[in-house]
């Protein structure tokens, strides 16, 4: 039975697993590799600014509801710095309450009752709750392990005639996969024969490993005109709890985002967006540290994951390490995860939340290693004190 009260277009989403894993470390004291937020604050620069702006007064009332003119202006240098695409600040850019504000304005503004939406499974939870919400529906198209290869065919037969958009999720969380620019293409000549939209979360735009590029496919030949991209400062300067985001594109597609937008929050973080437009300016190698930073992190992760006996999905991307625990003798990642901190200490989060495809999420686990190098130590160790289907080296 569900909620009595709760509408039907959010019957069936409850309590996110984030919320659940999270409270159960709390209970257990287990180490939080669930959830995908950092356990070390980002560049002191970026957090002066904010103490700076709360100080002189700049952000404690009101902001404009597009977002402070120096967020935007730092967005659009942002946008023009690291891939070559102009933006007017006045129009085509609009500051967000996080990125998950944006997912939901773009998805409630571009979506009408009976309309529908591809997205790439497994996918953020927020996905589903917020198409259900226009009264939408989804069709998934499914990344399947070891390289979670986008399957065109499946792209292609997943359109109908009531396909509105393609919602895009590239560095892709939680598969850790960056979309290539073939992919890219792919899904650009779809959504150009079918004259469909795209909403692309690249959030985690500046955390890809090893020769992994970051590609917008708003860059794409015929694809500006139809893309809106949504970016994020807490997962690129480390400061999650801030809630700063923003929705970019042509004027048409951001003015109808706004027109959400503006009933959802209207305006949030004022002061935070003067940090970050500061954050946005930073040197290139502030954003190489980052990413050296994490590389190392996500090895190191992986590494003992593996030596536990885990076959371990090395991520291209991202915050997310997957696994899948066949390997180690377990089927049901849910039940693995409820577990796991009770057994060893260690949270993490089941891969079945985020698939349409229950079977082919089953017995994925995702690891986030977004955390200090000593707290992941801590938890590899844990972890191959189990003895998880007997543990192996």
């Amino acid at each position: 039975m569900g909620e009595p009260y709760l509408t039907s277009k959010l019957q069936g989403f409850g309590t996110t697993i984030f919320a659940e894993m999270s409270a159960l470390a709390v209970a257990t004291k287990a180490i939080n590799l669930g959830q995908g937020f950092p356990d070390t604050d980002g560049p002191d620069e970026v957090r002066q600014a904010a103490l700076d702006a709360i100080a002189e007064g700049r952000g404690n009332q009101y902001p404009p509801g597009p977002g402070i003119p120096e967020l935007r202006a730092a967005v659009v240098a942002h946008q023009q710095r690291w891939y070559g695409v102009e933006l007017d600040p006045e129009r085509e850019v609009l500051v967000t309450c996080g990125a998950t504000e944006a997912i939901a304005a773009a998805l409630l503004a571009l979506l009408d009752t009976g309309d529908e939406a591809i997205a790439f499974e497994p996918y953020y939870d927020s996905y589903a709750a917020c198409i259900s919400m226009a009264g939408a529906g989804r069709r998934p198209v499914t990344l399947r392990a070891p390289d979670f290869a986008l399957d065109v065919d499946a792209l292609r037969a997943a359109v109908t005639p009531r396909t509105r958009l393609i919602l895009l999720n590239s560095p892709h969380n939680p598969s850790g996969k960056v979309f290539d620019r073939d992919e890219l293409t792919a899904i650009a000549e779809v959504a150009q024969e079918h004259d469909l939209l795209v909403v692309a979360d690249e959030v985690y735009e500046h955390l890809t490993f090893d020769d992994a590029v970051h590609v917008p496919i708003s860059t794409l030949p015929g694809m500006a005109e139809r893309t809106v991209t949504i970016g994020s400062a807490g997962k690129s300067f480390s400061f999650t709890g801030w809630k700063v985001g923003w929705a970019t594109g042509p004027v048409p597609l951001v003015a109808a985002v706004r027109a959400a937008k503006q009933f959802l929050t209207y305006v949030a973080s004022g002061p935070f967006q003067y940090a970050a437009a500061v954050g946005l300016a930073l040197p290139d190698q502030y954003f190489a540290d980052v990413r050296e930073d994490l590389q190392r992190k996500r090895n190191r992760l992986a590494d003992g994951l593996e030596r536990v006996g885990l076959e371990v999905f090395r991520p291209q991307g991202t915050y997310f390490i997957s696994v899948d625990i066949r390997s180690v003798g377990e089927e049901d990642g849910m039940a693995f995860c409820r577990s796991l901190p009770e057994r060893c200490g260690v949270v993490a989060v089941p891969n079945v939340v985020f698939y349409d495809d229950v079977e082919a999420g089953r017995p994925l686990v995702r690891f986030a290693f977004c955390k200090r190098m000593s707290v992941l130590e801590e938890a590899v160790e844990r972890l191959a004190g189990l003895g998880v289907g007997g543990g192996r080296s």
